[in-house]
């Protein structure tokens, strides 16, 4: 015997349009086009911002190996060679020099650390592949740029300062008894002697502290410019040093009255030049100069490679 089957009691009826699925009421979470629709995160989402950037920046430069060696490694060499120096200069009764001038020997080799110290923050990741991973993290590479900038600049001043300032500390406790003969009590000198004995005023030891500090600062913000330019640490440190010391070779090899303006002017114009003047032992140029004209000029050519650098890190692939 055969069984009829019957449709159930809410099916439509054949022949007859099926009814369309039931909606959520419009505005309601689950409707269509509405934000939050779907899976939400139980993790709270925050807008990030320049902050989050810095201190990521500041975890991963304090955490590697090579920012403790450079930094001590420009320790030793600021603190020790400008100690050496002084100690050897105050077995003389006159040196010839400003008090805190002898200070700046030490840093001509502690300022190469800064610099490729400067180079490593940002080559290193793209050596290691790392910098995918950062940028996929911050996908605005402006921010990560500026946030290593800011974050270099900033331990570079400080500890570059904190060395010079005691260097400066030494050289002062050292060389201060210094008896300056009568027929050197005028000129340059004439304002750094009270009472027949050498001292050092208030511009020189701002110059041979922060102005030390903040030349060697921007000189490795430079290195970083060019390291974000180039993305290859060797390359980038070869240039530096180019740039460090290339124009003062150009001009000792530069003989003959026909090359004596190119001479001085690269002299004139090399970096350490501004540093020496920093510490009023100019090696070309006004004798008198302080040397914060040509800090200057460093801090627009730094600025001028960073503005390029960013440029460039927007159009480049990873």
């Amino acid at each position: 015997m055969s069984t009829q089957q019957y449709p159930p009691q809410d099916a439509a009826p054949m022949g007859a349009p099926a009814a369309p699925p039931a909606q959520a009421p419009a505005g309601a979470p689950g409707a269509p086009g509405v934000p939050g629709a779907g899976y939400s995160s139980p993790i709270p989402v925050t807008r990030t911002h320049i902050g989050h950037a810095i201190a990521s920046e500041w975890t991963k430069i304090r955490s590697v190996r090579s920012t403790m060696w450079t930094l001590s490694l420009m320790f030793v060499l600021t603190l020790g060679i400008g100690l050496a120096t002084a100690a050897g200069l105050s077995t003389q009764d006159y040196t010839g020099m400003p008090l805190l001038s002898s200070g700046l020997f030490g840093l001509m080799l502690g300022q190469l650390c800064v610099i490729t110290l400067g180079v490593l923050v940002i080559t290193s990741e793209y050596g290691t592949g790392m910098v995918r991973t950062t940028l996929t993290a911050c996908p605005q590479r402006g921010r990560v740029l500026l946030a290593k900038a800011l974050i270099f600049f900033a331990l570079a001043f400080v500890m570059t300062t904190v060395a010079c300032t005691l260097t400066a500390m030494i050289n002062s406790a050292l060389l201060s008894d210094q008896d300056v003969p009568s027929y050197a009590r005028t000129g340059d000198l004439a304002d750094s002697i009270e009472g027949g004995k050498l001292v050092a005023d208030g511009g020189e030891w701002l110059g041979a502290t922060v102005g030390a500090g903040l030349y060697v600062a921007l000189l490795g913000l430079l290195s970083l410019a060019v390291g974000a330019l180039l993305r290859h640490s060797a390359g980038a440190i070869t240039t530096m040093m180019g740039v460090v010391l290339l124009p003062l070779v150009m001009a000792l090899f530069m003989v003959g009255e026909a090359m004596k303006t190119v001479r001085e002017k690269l002299m004139e114009y090399s970096p350490l030049n501004g540093l020496a003047t920093l510490y009023r032992i100019p090696m070309e140029g006004d004798q008198d100069a302080t040397g914060w004209p040509l800090l200057g000029l460093l801090a627009i050519v730094t600025a001028v490679a960073l503005g390029v650098a960013f440029a460039l890190l927007n159009k480049r692939d990873v």
